[in-house]
C-alpha cells in the first residue's frame, strides 16, 4: 500500500487553502487502488446501517437482504419520511478497528490503507496541504451506496472524536455525476457551494465541521458508489 508517486504537497495546499476542501487525483499508487477496489466490490463483509427515529440499525448485508419485503419496505418507508428535515443516512460499510492491535491483526488491502492513512508521512503531507497541525490518527471504513442510498447534510463534528479533517477516496472505476451519489457542500442559505464527482482514486479531503452531504444514487445508476472514508484526528486510539 503506497501513496502516488507525484502528490505536490505545495499546489495541493494553494488549493486547500480557497475553501477549506480538496480533490487529491491518483491519491494511491494505480495499481494498489485497483486491487482495493477489487478487494471491497468481491467482499462479503458488508453491513447494512440505517437510521430511523433515535434507532441506528446495523445488520449483516445478507441478513438485510433475507428481510421479508414488507419489513424491508417498511425501514425505508419510516427513514424516507425523515430523510427530509433530519439527518438520516442508508449506505453500506465495512469498518476497520480504531484500536491499534485489532487493526494491526486485519487482514486485507482495506486495513493496509487505513494504516497507511495513520503512517507519520501520510499526516505529515495533510498537515502540510491543510495547515491544521497535531494529527496523530486516522480512522477507516468502507462505504458503498447503491440505489436508493444517501447520507443528508451533517458536519461530521463530534467532541469526543478530535475530528480535524475528513477525507472520502473514491474508488469507483466509472461513474457519472447523473447516477448522484455526490459530495455536496452545503450552504447556510440551502444552496451548493461545490459537488464533487465521485472519481476513482481520487481522495476529496475537506476541514471539520463543514456542512455536507451525499446525495442519493439514481434509480438507474449503473454500479455502486464504492469509497474509503475516515477521519484524520487529532486524538489516538487505544492500543488495545
Amino acid at each position: 500500500m503506497r501513496l502516488g508517486p507525484d502528490l505536490d504537497g505545495d499546489q495541493l495546499a494553494a488549493k486547500f487553502a480557497l475553501s477549506g476542501r480538496l480533490q487529491i487525483p491518483n491519491f494511491l499508487a494505480d495499481d494498489v487502488a485497483g486491487l482495493l477496489a477489487d478487494e471491497l466490490a468481491a467482499s462479503d463483509q458488508w453491513r447494512r446501517v440505517i437510521n430511523a427515529g433515535r434507532t441506528i440499525y446495523e445488520i449483516d448485508r445478507s441478513q438485510f437482504d433475507a428481510l421479508p419485503v414488507e419489513q424491508a419496505h417498511a425501514l425505508d418507508a419510516a427513514i424516507n419520511a425523515e430523510a427530509a428535515w433530519a439527518f438520516r443516512f442508508r449506505y453500506d460499510c465495512i469498518r476497520v478497528p480504531d484500536a491499534v492491535r485489532q487493526r494491526r491483526a486485519k487482514e486485507g488491502l482495506l486495513a493496509a490503507f487505513a494504516q497507511l492513512m495513520s503512517g507519520r508521512e501520510t499526516l505529515n503531507l495533510f498537515e502540510r496541504i491543510t495547515n491544521r497541525y497535531g494529527l496523530r490518527f486516522a480512522d477507516a471504513q468502507a462505504t458503498r451506496y447503491r440505489r436508493g442510498d444517501f447520507l443528508t447534510r451533517h458536519d461530521d463534528a463530534v467532541e469526543s472524536k478530535d475530528r480535524r479533517l475528513a477525507y472520502v477516496l473514491g474508488l469507483t472505476r466509472v461513474w457519472v455525476p447523473e447516477w448522484g451519489g455526490l459530495l455536496l457542500f452545503n450552504e447556510e442559505q440551502g444552496g451548493v457551494a461545490e459537488a464533487m464527482v465521485p472519481r476513482f482514486n481520487a481522495l476529496s479531503v475537506f476541514s471539520v465541521p463543514q456542512p455536507h452531504s451525499v446525495s442519493a444514487v439514481a434509480p438507474y445508476a449503473d454500479g455502486d458508489r464504492l469509497s474509503v472514508t475516515g477521519w484524520l484526528r487529532g486524538d489516538l486510539p487505544t492500543n488495545e
